[in-house]
């Protein structure tokens, strides 16, 4: 199995800055596409950004000039630098990673279990 842990989120205010972290583990091989999604209340989950294995990177209108996405691959980790948060951007951030385990020809998608971002004066 692959496990992705979230960690950063919290409680900051207009105009501050956060940077959450995923590191995953378990019987990996390879991961391909690893990137971030959050979901608002009554809202569906959406995409925030995402990363390739060669780098390349795409990221939500919203959030475009504000946020930025990385990876080490040395550590099986992906970030998500979070630059002028505003409120609307209040959500539970999940981790996302198409991953292939040891042993397996296929890849499947794996999701953290979420990390509390919230945007308040």
């Amino acid at each position: 199995q692959v496990q992705l842990v979230e960690s950063g989120g919290g409680l900051v205010q207009p105009g501050e800055s956060l940077r959450l972290s995923c590191a995953a583990s378990g019987s990996i091989a390879s991961i391909n596409t690893k990137g971030w999604y959050r979901q608002a209340p009554g809202k569906e989950r959406e995409l925030v950004a995402v990363i390739s294995s060669i780098g390349y990177t795409n990221y939500a209108s919203s959030v475009k000039g504000r946020f930025t996405i990385s990876r080490d691959d040395a550590k099986n980790t992906v970030y998500l630098q979070m630059n002028s948060l505003n409120p609307e951007d209040t959500a539970v951030y999940y981790c996302y990673a198409n991953a292939r385990q040891r042993g397996q020809w296929s890849a499947n998608d794996y999701w953290g279990q979420g990390t509390q971002v919230t945007v308040s004066s």
